[in-house]
């Protein structure tokens, strides 16, 4: 089986690149696969703000992450993409902090790195 590190670019606001990769991360370890990190990069690290509200009938983002970290999936962000937003770092919920050398050491890792922008 095939070992992924999955990187998102794009903001919480766009509710289809965010579904698919849940999806895709949810169908590689239903098939076996492992997935090594979850890398939030450029406006993907706004997924970690605690300070956003959802209405109730809109697409829950946080709830569709604590169920890929109940799954041990390694959910981090990127440090400098944060600072440069402003992001609190000390505030990422389920996200941990990591900077791009470690992203390029796990991609390096991998079978296979999957970029959602």
């Amino acid at each position: 089986m095939a070992r992924f590190v999955l990187s998102l670019h794009t903001p919480p606001s766009d509710h289809d690149t965010t579904q698919r990769i849940i999806k895709f991360a949810h169908a590689c370890l239903a098939q076996g696969h492992t997935i090594d990190a979850l890398f939030l990069y450029q406006n993907g690290i706004y997924h970690a703000s605690e300070n956003f509200e959802l209405a109730s009938d809109e697409l829950q983002i946080p709830t569709l992450w604590q169920q890929l970290a109940d799954k041990n999936i390694n959910l981090t962000l990127c440090i400098t993409a944060a600072e440069k937003r402003a992001l609190n770092c000390k505030h990422t919920g389920v996200f941990s902090v990591a900077g791009l050398a470690e992203f390029a050491m796990l991609t390096s890792d991998a079978d296979k790195w999957i970029q959602f922008k």
